[in-house]
Parts: structure tokens; C-alpha cells; sequence
């Protein structure tokens, strides 16, 4: 998530028509016309970097419409308005737009890479890595639990900061409970060292263990501030499956931000269906979307 950048301008014009431009079907509770999509459109891309597809006019009216029922208003133009006006709904209506998809040890093969750096960077020092996009926190807690197996220990030399733009997904990876089903494909042993089972009322859920709470430091934080609440420099920063929401010029600006956070031999890794070509002044792919600053010493 060039020459100098904006990221404030207007949305890109859409690329393909809007499906059901106009006043959508009377079947709808809500008129939603393709006035208020563009306009929705416009204030999550100033906002928060999202450059939402002209087909996504059905999701975003799905989980609008919510939120207009919740607050009684009558129309998107109102709630709009609303929105502008209350930060706490404000916030709402950010977290409505963001899409949390995610699971334990996603892109398997990171962590294999990852478990190997941090062998090399060893325990001389605190290895500080920086989650930039930690949904639900399976994520992190995939990265502190990658860290406790790399050095064999529940007290690794690790600094996790786990960010997300989303108040509410924040909330739940700072819990760490989850369904027992979001760890049914984990290694048994993986499951019976890392997480405790529910109990009684708890029956059917896990917890991650208070020793691996406490590697991870959970803040929000939006990728498109001026300012960010963290401090540099990282070890290993993971900013996967984030980019594909902005367009080119907003990821170049995140990007060129991230240079100077990581250390010079550093790793960057990125999603499966992400690509930072663009920025190859910048980052260099190292192979298996894992990139390395461009100045980084030769391996």
C-alpha cells in the first residue's frame, strides 16, 4: 500500500458500468442510487486508501443498509452525513467497508522462510517485527507462535506489532479466542502447546496462551495517516493481502514509507496475488513474495 503522490484525489473513474445504476430494485428497503455508491466510493478511497470496485454496489449497500437501520435514517444521503459528522460512526462505517479474511499460517511458506531469519538474526537482541494488516490476530499470533517453535522457547527474543485499521477485528485478536474450528487444520501438538481449551460456557473455543498475548502489542492504525504510531526500525514486516485493496500510486507512497522502518537487511513479505514491481526502485523481490530493500547487502 514515482514522483510525488496524492492520495486524497478523487476515485479512479470506474472501469466498467455500475450494475443497477439508478434507483436499485423496490425490492431493497433503501433507494441506493449510483450517486450514493460513487460517493461511498470517494470517502473510503480518501480515508482509508480502498479503491472499491464498481462491483462491489451490492455489497456495500448489504452492509450499509445495516448501519441506516441501526441509526434510523432514511436514506444513504443522510447516513452519509451522519457519518461525516460522528467519528464513533465514522469508525463504523470504515470498519463496515474493510474485508478480514484471514487464518492461521496463511502462505504456509512465509513462516518457513520466516523461521529461518530469525534462526540467522538469533537471540543477541530483540527481533522487532511489524504486523501492518492483523485482522482477527491470526496473523500475529501465527508469527509469535513461528518465533516460541524457532527458538524453543514460550519467551523468544521477539517484538511484535500487530496494526489494523478496524476497531472491532483489534478487539477480537486482542481476546484471542477463537472458534475451535479456525484451528482444526493446525498440527495437533501445535494446538495442545499454543492454545487453551474452553471449558463449561466455553465448550467449542480456544484460547491463545497468555504467553503469547504478551509478545504482541495491538494498535490501530491507518496506513493512509500522516503519521503512524510506531517507530522503526523492523527486522521483518508483513504487509500481506493489504495492498490488493489500493490502487498504484497509493501503494507506492505506503511502500516508499516502509523504507526507511525496515532495516537495511531486512524482509518484507507480501501476499500471494500482490506484486511490488512498481516499486522496484524501492524493494526488490527476493522470490515467494518476500522483498528486500534495494540497498539491502548481497546474500
Amino acid at each position: 500500500m514515482n514522483s510525488k503522490v496524492t492520495t486524497t484525489g478523487r476515485v479512479p473513474p470506474p472501469t466498467a458500468s455500475v450494475s443497477g445504476s439508478g434507483n436499485v430494485s423496490a425490492e431493497r428497503e433503501f433507494s441506493f442510487s449510483s450517486e450514493d455508491f460513487e460517493r461511498v466510493r470517494q470517502l473510503i478511497y480518501e480515508h482509508a486508501g480502498i479503491s472499491l470496485s464498481p462491483l462491489k454496489q451490492d455489497m456495500v449497500y448489504s452492509r450499509l443498509a445495516r448501519r441506516l437501520r441501526a441509526r434510523g435514517d432514511k436514506t444513504f444521503a443522510a447516513y452519509l452525513d451522519r457519518a461525516l459528522k460522528e467519528p464513533e460512526e465514522w469508525e463504523t462505517f470504515v470498519n463496515s467497508l474493510t474485508t478480514n479474511l484471514t487464518s492461521f499460517f496463511r502462505e504456509a511458506h512465509h513462516f518457513d522462510i520466516l523461521t529461518q531469519r530469525l534462526k540467522t538474526l538469533g537471540s543477541k537482541g530483540p527481533i522487532r517485527i511489524w504486523c501492518s494488516a492483523s485482522s482477527t490476530g491470526e496473523e500475529p499470533y501465527s508469527l509469535a507462535i513461528t518465533a516460541c517453535e524457532a527458538f524453543n522457547t514460550l519467551n523468544p527474543p521477539v517484538q511484535i506489532i500487530a496494526s489494523d485499521i478496524d476497531t472491532n477485528v483489534l478487539e477480537t485478536a486482542r481476546k484471542g479466542v477463537y472458534g475451535i474450528d479456525r484451528v482444526e487444520r493446525l498440527p495437533r501438538e501445535r494446538v495442545q502447546r499454543y492454545f487453551l481449551k474452553g471449558t463449561g460456557a466455553q465448550q467449542g473455543l480456544v484460547r491463545v496462551r497468555p504467553e503469547l498475548q504478551q509478545l504482541i502489542d495491538f494498535r490501530r492504525l491507518n496506513l493512509l495517516d500522516k503519521t503512524w504510531p510506531i517507530q522503526g526500525p523492523f527486522d521483518i514486516m508483513f504487509c500481506r493481502n493489504v495492498m490488493i485493496y489500493f490502487d498504484k500510486p497509493t501503494q507506492y507512497t505506503i511502500l516508499k514509507r516502509f523504507f526507511p522502518l525496515l532495516k537495511q537487511d531486512g524482509l518484507l513479505f507480501a501476499g500471494h496475488s500482490e506484486s511490488f514491481l512498481h516499486a522496484a526502485d524501492i524493494f526488490r523481490s527476493i522470490g515467494r513474495t518476500v522483498y528486500e530493500r534495494v540497498d539491502a547487502h548481497a546474500r
